[in-house]
């Protein structure tokens, strides 16, 4: 019987522990893609004490809290912070075999060194022990980051963001890159004209252009893309159902906007040809910069009404949905491909079901200009486990070029959450070490050692290019 979580966690063979002890463990983390936030980097913020830095925003917890039986009051409610954390500790026994339970014995082991494992029983003494260290410097935000030896870190804005944080954070001197990306999901969001007329006043006090038609709407949309651009983003990302790319004309699009202004819902019809421009277009400005896009297909949000209207939005009452991906998603990227203004684009997909979609839509539209140009992403949302990263790997490997991938990220809102990097790389690295010792691939450590390294951090550097 194997140890709990020992150094060798997850590494079954003697070629898996050495190539992630002595090529993927030392390696800097480059955290392409998050959703933590600028300004308690740039205020350096220091956490009160466990629940704040572990629960407040975790929908995970939340979700598996619920499932135990638990009352909201203790998720997204008016409880104390202990009470809060006293509640989650009675459910992380009941987690085994969700990768709840692994994360949260990650995140106690780094930063705070607590090997102990959580349950009723030990709450107190690891409540006490992990808020005497967050009290130090060494565990402000900045301090956390440090620790988990990130060198990059891009957060998730919208395009009327003011980027003040990042400019501070940068003026500050802090050695890690702390960069922005585009998030314009708002700027198509057309469903609710009163929503979408509010964001366009907001966006209008931004870049100084009012916006009565759609060409000023675009104009406004550009300067704050450049606007982004100057503050150092070279990175897009969107959150949609699946990609739209319906027929339309421009003369449509511009009737549309004009009556969405006047306050008229559109109908089914004229919001997918409204989404498919915009798409489209923010897609046209990120080549022009030689940005990187990404998009995040397949979520079902906000099932729960009645939670929805009392909590908000991103509190874990969402879940994977079976859009159809294929069609849509090859004639955008073709449309842009045959334009040449397809710039390297990174897809996410949260149905499992997708995988063998995704893996075989890249070598559609890669072009030999750059290795891995169209990239997979890693395991999203709840396909963030051992099963969902392994079928991902797996899967990419059979169909594309592993080599080439550029790895991991957190997609989170806690600054504890860099563990799953190393989880990651337990999972590269046990996979192409089981491959050696199968007799599937050459016992070549120093290639497959480098290889290892490029995916954990190196293949990033070089796609981002920041």
């Amino acid at each position: 019987m194997k140890p709990f979580m020992d150094d060798n966690f997850l590494l079954q063979t003697e070629t898996a522990k050495r190539l992630y002890h002595e090529y993927a463990a030392g390696m800097p983390i480059f955290d392409y893609h998050c959703h933590i936030s600028p300004l308690e980097i740039a205020e350096d913020r220091r956490f009160n004490n466990l629940a704040e830095i572990w629960l407040h925003g975790d929908h995970y917890k939340w979700r598996a809290m619920r499932t135990n039986g638990v009352d909201e009051k203790f998720c997204t409610g008016n409880a104390s912070d202990w009470e809060k954390f006293q509640k989650w500790a009675e459910t992380a026994p009941y987690t085994m075999r969700n990768p709840l339970y692994h994360w949260t014995h990650l995140e106690l082991r780094k930063p705070f060194g607590i090997k102990s494992i959580l349950n009723p029983s030990s709450a107190l003494q690891i409540w006490d022990s992990c808020n005497a260290l967050l009290a130090t410097k060494d565990f402000s935000c900045r301090g956390i980051i440090r620790k988990a030896n990130v060198k990059v870190i891009c957060t998730t804005d919208d395009p009327i963001d003011t980027l003040e944080h990042h400019r501070s954070i940068k003026e500050s001197g802090f050695e890690v890159k702390v960069i922005p990306a585009w998030r314009p999901d708002k700027a198509m969001a057309i469903e609710d004209p009163k929503v979408f007329n509010s964001y366009v006043s907001q966006l209008e006090v931004a870049s100084g252009i009012s916006c009565g038609t759609f060409d000023q709407f675009m104009e406004a949309i550009e300067k704050r893309h450049l606007f982004f651009h100057e503050n150092g983003c070279r990175l897009s990302d969107h959150g949609l159902e699946t990609i739209y790319s319906e027929n339309y004309t421009i003369r449509e699009i511009k009737a549309i906007f004009e009556r969405v202004r006047s306050g008229q819902a559109p109908s089914a019809e004229e919001l997918l040809k409204f989404k498919s421009a915009m798409l489209y277009e923010f897609a046209v400005l990120d080549h022009h910069r030689n940005w990187t896009q990404q998009y995040h297909l397949g979520a079902m949000r906000n099932n729960n009404t009645r939670m929805f209207e009392s909590v908000g939005p991103d509190k874990g009452f969402d879940s994977i949905g079976d859009y159809s991906v294929a069609t849509a998603l090859s004639k955008f990227l073709n449309r842009l491909e045959y334009e040449k203004k397809l710039t390297r684009t990174i897809l996410y997909n949260l149905n499992p079901g997708d995988n063998e979609i995704m893996a075989t839509m890249l070598g559609n539209f890669q072009d030999g200009t750059e290795p891995g140009k169209i990239q997979w992403g890693s395991g999203w949302w709840f396909l963030d486990q051992k099963q969902g990263m392994t079928d991902q790997l797996n899967t990419l490997s059979s169909l594309g070029l592993l080599s080439r991938f550029v790895g991991m990220l957190t997609d989170s809102r806690s600054f504890l959450s860099y563990s799953r990097h190393e989880y990651f790389r337990r999972i590269l690295c046990n996979l192409i070490g089981n491959d050696v010792e199968n007799g599937e691939i050459p016992a070549d450590i120093e290639f497959l050692g480098q290889m290892v390294k490029d995916i954990s951090y190196n293949n990033a550097e070089k796609y981002f290019r920041f």
